[in-house]
């Protein structure tokens, strides 16, 4: 097999996998997850053949948003371990050829934030400018500074009792907005940063990114008709969100923040930023010549329907859009989003040709903890919920939710959140026996783990694993280029592109359909690996797909194996 371009940083052959710490494995007993307890599985995520952990936030918090509302980047919070932890696990991460990510929310800070802290306590001080403080409108004050609200729907602006003036979320009330037009505070935010990556972390994903910069003069956000955001929208709640998302100087601070990045020592980085909006937009923050981030999360495919058209549609766009040297990225869920395979029925035939696509369409492609073995979403009544989010939505019904859920739309994240279910042991083996974990284990645990998909060479899991050691093997598959077949000459339901690396290609057909179709191939073509056991190859040139079949072909020559 041809080898691997030696030019491409290894961030754009990568396959990423994001921990939830939280809800990933509990060590102590305590009912949440710690970094021990993915040091402990490090050998687990290497021979499931993903490259890159991205970790969410474990630094000190008071826990109202479960890491998302950092107090400290200082320290670890007590439940997650210690730094002594995190250095092992980086060692360890390292030692195995893996590389770590963490998250970075450069947007805002918990209210208990020292810097919040003194910024209440004294108008004059320094810390009082780190953040987004404004007199108000109307007699002594008491309208806000303007119609600015937050991404989540309610008012943005929140009253400091003791000055009268109003400070700005763009998130939750108790995450207080950093000023980036500051730069004593986007200094200290970049001095973090670079501790981080002198110590030998690999890159960072960047919260809310294109929430960082608002308008200077304040101007009022104009109407708009759209009730709710979407993933390539994100005007809703009928505001045009002009001035507070997706800023011109967001935009300029992602190609300063890459340039900063890049001159400390130790790289190649990776920076991911978590954007919304059209593609065509996002694409923006890459920098036309790619000296922006390295890449912007793309969540258009969490609302794709479940066909071959739509989606030969949606790569259509982000080659379009995301041409070489640009990446675009592959998401099919996070802590945030409800679980994919729920979208396609509970269909593990369903999620394999999704996950075939997602690791074999150019691209890098990030995975949510218990994708790999079709973890789907618990059903939690918001009366009792945990996240701070399904609060602000308490009055929705539990109907609407569930119907919202089936879409990808999640009012209660702590239905995406719930613990990893590694064996049929009590908690799933998350927690120890006797141990109350943090969220309820599905009840579906006891078919749904580890232990019991390791065991069968036809599991989701098994799935996964073929892929991404494929991935890894070929150079087509990770760096390589890629062609759409063209509709007409395929059935409807079937969905197919090349990826081609010098003289390396490989064809991919996915049929999206539960009945047989028949393929005909341009030129001769020999399985390298089916979602099927038996092959329905007929003749070099002909192909029998049976219901959502998912088909990786090469040419003779070039053998069925690197």
């Amino acid at each position: 097999m041809v080898a691997a371009q030696a030019e491409n940083p290894w961030w754009q052959k990568t396959t990423v996998y994001q921990i939830y710490p939280r809800s990933f494995l509990d060590t102590n007993g305590d009912g949440v997850g710690d970094l021990p307890g993915i040091l402990s599985k490090l050998d687990y995520l290497c021979e499931l053949g993903v490259e890159t952990l991205w970790l969410t936030p474990f630094f000190d918090s008071p826990q109202r948003d479960f890491g998302y509302d950092i107090r400290s980047y200082g320290q670890v919070a007590p439940e997650h371990g210690t730094w002594a932890d995190f250095d092992e696990l980086l060692a360890a991460v390292h030692g195995r050829g893996m590389r770590l990510v963490l998250d970075m929310v450069l947007n805002h800070t918990s209210d208990q934030h020292p810097w919040f802290r003194e910024a209440l306590r004294r108008q004059d001080s320094q810390e009082r400018d780190f953040y987004i403080f404004r007199p108000g409108r109307g007699k002594d004050g008491r309208l806000p500074p303007n119609n600015w609200r937050s991404m989540i729907g309610p008012r943005g602006w929140h009253r400091d009792p003791a000055s009268g003036e109003w400070y700005f979320a763009s998130f939750l009330p108790f995450q207080p907005d950093l000023n980036h037009r500051n730069p004593k505070a986007q200094q200290a935010m970049l001095a973090i940063i670079e501790g981080f990556l002198r110590k030998g972390v690999d890159g960072l994903r960047l919260d809310i990114f294109n929430a960082l910069y608002k308008d200077a003069g304040f101007l009022n956000n104009p109407p708009s008709l759209r009730p709710l955001p979407s993933e390539d929208n994100a005007d809703g709640f009928f505001q045009r969100n002009r001035y507070t998302i997706n800023h011109p100087d967001s935009i300029a601070f992602a190609r300063k923040l890459r340039e900063f990045v890049d001159n400390i020592p130790g790289g190649p980085r990776f920076l991911v930023g978590e954007v919304f909006g059209p593609p065509a937009l996002l694409r923006a923050y890459c920098g036309e010549r790619g000296d922006g981030l390295n890449l912007v999360f793309l969540f258009k495919s969490l609302r794709t329907e479940f066909s071959a058209s739509a989606f030969h549609d949606l790569i259509a766009e982000y080659e379009r859009e995301f041409p070489s040297p640009l990446l675009p990225t592959w998401v099919l869920g996070n802590h945030d989003r409800a679980r994919y395979i729920e979208r396609v029925g509970d269909d593990p035939r369903r999620a394999k040709v999704l996950a075939t696509l997602q690791l074999t369409a150019r691209g890098v492609p990030f995975l949510y903890q218990g994708e790999e073995i079709g973890l789907t979403n618990l059903d939690l009544p918001i009366s009792s919920a945990l996240d701070p989010l399904a609060h602000t939505y308490r009055f929705v019904p539990p109907w609407l939710q569930r119907r919202l859920r089936r879409q990808g739309v999640l009012i209660n994240r702590d239905e995406c959140r719930t613990p990893m279910q590694w064996s049929t042991a009590d908690n799933a083996g998350f927690s120890p026996p006797g141990t109350r974990p943090w969220l309820p284990v599905h009840p579906n645990y006891p078919w749904t783990n580890v232990a019991v998909q390791q065991a069968d060479s036809q599991s989701l899991l098994s799935h996964y694993r073929s892929l991404l050691k494929l991935r890894r093997q070929l150079p087509s598959l990770h760096a390589g280029s890629l062609t759409l077949w063209h509709p007409t000459n395929l059935p409807h339901s079937v969905l197919g592109y090349r990826r081609q690396s010098g003289s390396e290609s490989v064809d991919v057909l996915l049929n999206f359909a539960p009945r047989i179709v028949e393929v005909s191939l341009p030129e001769p073509r020999q399985k390298l690996y089916s979602t099927h056991q038996e092959s329905l190859l007929l003749d070099g040139r002909r192909l029998r797909l049976r219901p959502l079949e998912c088909v990786i072909l090469t040419s003779p020559s070039q053998g069925v194996g690197p």
